[in-house]
């Protein structure tokens, strides 16, 4: 059994503790930022050349062998070749498939899609997907707009039956508004909870989501959340690169707000040394460090390897995160 319906079976018997925190890899941003995705070849410098994908599937295999990980998402076209080579055997980890592309993912260079209200889109064909991969992420994202919204639910509903025939389990993505429609902001974190529970409530077992994955609104939104329906499994996502601060805040915040999961993607891709950034991890959930020690601790193994931090050890210790800050005030 992988580590992840050890973990789930473990968290839906009531018995969870930190040691049970899932960890998940989003390593899936050609469907956003296409070549780019990937990230240059100099940590220092994203305006420069970026990683091929030879390179960028090292680094997919780097992180599974590490086995910190408990779920490795990535592109269809990255995960399919890694499992054929073997690389998830024996190792634990999960391998998983972004299951669709909405348009406000939409980021090649010069573009302007994200502006625009999202629209169900999905890539994946899960006759074919299915034969290497049985879990996949699928991403939702409501503006406060009946018809964008009624267009969303209606794909989520025939994407859920797809799945079920194809004995293909997902998890959801439900992302903030990207442009929404008459919605006070300070409402807004709320209203992407109700949506969550509308859309679930008529989603039988055997269709439902084996978890959440979500923006960190906050520990008040998430603890309304996770107190509502404790049997819900709630994971929050990345979001933008931050400081190494913020990954740890994140990380921390999030599990004592409720959160059983976290899928970082850039948090880890774009850091100077991502596997000591992930070896980390665990320490800050289980409390054995606390998110400024876990920070400087990384700075002493970048100097002990003579790796240039992108940003000086104050400024990395800074929280840039609204969401994250005044916690526990």
């Amino acid at each position: 059994m992988k580590s992840l319906d050890k973990k789930l079976k473990t968290i839906a018997a009531g018995k969870y503790k930190p040691a049970d925190f899932i960890l998940a890899d989003a390593k899936d941003p050609d469907y956003a930022f296409g070549v780019k995705g990937t990230g240059a070849v100099n940590y220092l410098d994203q305006s420069g050349p970026h990683r091929s994908i030879p390179d960028f599937r090292q680094s997919i295999r780097d992180i599974v062998h590490q086995k910190q990980m408990d779920v490795m998402l990535g592109a269809v076209a990255n995960i399919e070749p890694l499992v054929e080579e073997g690389v998830f055997d024996k190792t634990g980890v999960t391998p998983a498939i972004r299951a669709n592309d909405t348009t406000d993912i939409w980021l090649p260079r010069g573009a302007s899609y994200a502006k625009e209200m999202s629209r169900p889109w999905r890539t994946a064909n899960l006759k074919h997907v299915a034969k290497f991969c049985d879990l996949g992420l699928y991403s939702v994202t409501f503006n406060n707009d009946l018809d964008h919204d009624y267009a969303t639910v209606e794909a989520y509903r025939a994407f859920r039956e797809d799945a079920v025939h194809h004995k293909f389990r997902h998890f959801l993505e439900v992302f903030n508004p990207n442009a929404p429609k008459g919605l006070d902001p300070k409402v807004m974190p709320f209203y992407v909870n109700d949506m969550i529970m509308r859309v679930l409530a008529g989603v039988a077992a055997v269709e439902r989501p084996l978890f959440l994955k979500m923006p960190f609104n906050g520990r008040k939104a998430m603890e309304e959340l996770a107190s509502h329906d404790p049997a819900l499994v709630i994971g929050i996502l990345g979001g933008s690169a931050g400081t190494t601060r913020d990954c740890f805040e994140l990380l921390s915040q999030g599990e004592k707000s409720g959160a059983r999961v976290a899928l970082f993607g850039r948090k880890i891709n774009l850091a100077e040394s991502p596997l000591d950034l992930v070896a980390l991890f665990r320490p800050v959930i289980e409390s054995k460090l606390t998110p400024a020690e876990a920070v400087k601790s990384y700075h002493a193994t970048l100097a002990k390897k003579k790796l240039k931090p992108k940003r000086a050890l104050e400024d990395d210790m800074k929280i840039t995160e609204a969401a994250l800050e005044g916690y526990g005030k």
